[in-house]
């Protein structure tokens, strides 16, 4: 039997994604009216930010503090912006259509 059908891998979250979120709808709301905000742009933005910052997973309470811990340090938080504002300019220079 597969590892992935023995464990409950649905608990393990990557609490990054979250700070990518929230970081990308205060970028995006405040960028020029010609960037697209399609599904295919936004995810890749997404996508191309969460690549470029450390990950922060979780499987329990405990890690999910220890992750809390990691957002509040100033420099992640720093990282988390760049990455974000890197990957507008990267998606709006290049979107992936048309």
């Amino acid at each position: 039997m597969a590892l992935i059908d023995s464990y409950d891998f649905d608990l393990l979250k990557n609490e990054a994604e979250v700070l990518v979120f929230r970081e990308m709808e205060q970028q995006l709301k405040s960028s020029s009216d010609d960037m697209c905000l399609c599904n295919e742009c936004v995810v890749d933005i997404a996508a191309i930010a969460l690549n470029t910052i450390k990950p922060l997973y979780r499987f329990s309470l405990l890690g999910k503090l220890y992750a809390s811990s990691a957002i509040n340090e100033k420099e992640y938080a720093d990282s988390v912006k760049k990455a974000v504002a890197s990957a507008i300019k990267k998606v709006k220079r290049n979107p992936a259509h048309d």
